[in-house]
């Protein structure tokens, strides 16, 4: 398992993955379809871990230190 998950791409998906698991836990639960928030633990993981199992399927790379 290489990185191929970049700086600023790794960012992203960390900042995106805990908005949405904050609006898991702290969204209104009025909302039906809050348990869409919990999708937010793939991004948060694959940043965590600088690895996207979909990248390699799709040819993209954006760590630039595995060009």
């Amino acid at each position: 398992m290489t990185a191929n998950v970049g700086g600023i791409d790794k960012i992203l998906r960390i900042v995106v993955g805990l908005a949405l698991i904050a609006f898991a836990l702290l969204g209104p639960a009025t909302i039906s379809w809050k348990w869409i928030g919990w999708v937010g633990v793939i991004p948060l993981l694959t940043g965590a871990f600088g690895f996207c199992p979909f990248y390699p399927l799709l040819g993209l790379n954006t760590c630039p230190a595995k060009k």
